[in-house]
């Protein structure tokens, strides 16, 4: 474990945790939607579908549930004030700084936990700072890592996590089993600007992977391949191949067992629970295969230890 001395010195520091967010009651599915979608509003459909979504897997997402847990954990093992913000929904980066400037912090820490898009949630709350000089409140100094997809301790959490699920695929499919990393997709308009998304997600599969298959990883690895996950559901063009056409692909194949690996995100939400855990699952059943998926990271320690070293890189 790493001292909280070696990571944040300084009476002042803080940190914001920030992610993605999504609501805790149904009924302000419509107002989140539109926030995605920039301010335009979801037609009704689509908010029917996305309900119907959240109904499956209890009518609530895990999510900031999650993300609390890990500020309250991260910010006790550096022993700094931790607050969690969301870039999409409440609590907004904007009450955020308010709450760390209300407890006396003056330089931020931010961990964006979205790893292949950190630069984005960073400039969120670098966005959110310079509005509160604007309006003559004290200046709160934001430091914060580009993607942070590569971190070493990241790939050993996910790589346990998976090795986990493999020993979890029946004795008699392994011959004929396959490890499907999966990350969220994006619209392929995103990409031909220029963004890295794909290219680290793939990178960090190929970490996960070659940890798994050296001698001193935690576990042996099965044949993989990286696909893409919850394309939106408006329509456009998106980042593939997606779930749905890859499991009938391998079915084709003669593959009986798949091991889903969302490495792409890093707690349970209604990606996870719905597109993976309801629909992929019943995909691969439909076409005669098994099917496991790599249990989230959340608030675990070995995310915790992750985290840490990612603060450690800021300071």
């Amino acid at each position: 474990m790493t001292a909280p001395s070696d990571v944040i010195a300084g009476d002042g520091d803080g940190l914001l945790v920030i992610a993605h967010g999504t609501v805790d009651s149904l009924e302000d599915l419509p107002p989140f939607l539109a926030a995605i979608r920039r301010g335009h509003a979801a037609p009704p459909e689509l908010i029917c579908e996305v309900r119907r979504r959240y109904e499956a897997i209890g009518g609530r997402s895990p999510l900031n549930d999650i993300c609390r847990e890990v500020t309250r954990k991260l910010g006790g093992r550096l022993g700094v004030p931790a607050v969690f913000a969301a870039r999409m929904w409440d609590p907004k980066p904007e009450q955020a700084l308010e709450e760390l400037a209300r407890r006396g912090v003056t330089r931020v820490m931010v961990v964006p936990l979205a790893q292949h898009s950190g630069a984005l949630y960073v400039e969120t709350v670098r966005a959110a700072a310079r509005a509160r000089v604007e309006r003559g409140a004290p200046e709160v100094l934001v430091v914060g890592p580009a993607n942070w997809g590569q971190e070493p301790k990241l790939t050993l959490a996910f790589a346990a996590s998976l090795a986990r699920a493999i020993a979890r695929v029946p004795q008699e499919s392994r011959a004929a089993a396959r490890v499907l990393f999966t990350a969220h997709s994006l619209p392929i308009s995103i990409l031909r600007g220029g963004d890295p998304y794909e290219r680290e997600v793939r990178a960090s599969a190929a970490s996960v992977a070659a940890l798994l298959s050296t001698a001193a990883g935690p576990g042996p690895v099965l044949p993989h391949e990286v696909i893409f996950q919850s394309q939106g559901l408006s329509g456009g063009e998106w980042l593939g191949p997606d779930v749905e056409s890859t499991l009938s692909r391998l079915a084709h194949e003669g593959v009986k067992h798949v091991v889903l690996a969302p490495i792409g995100f890093l707690a349970d939400h209604v990606e996870i629970l719905y597109d993976l855990d309801i629909e992929a699952r019943a995909w691969a059943s439909a076409r005669g295969m098994g099917y496991t998926r790599m249990e989230s990271l959340n608030a675990g320690d070995g995310f915790i230890d992750a985290l840490v070293a990612v603060v450690a890189g800021l300071s």
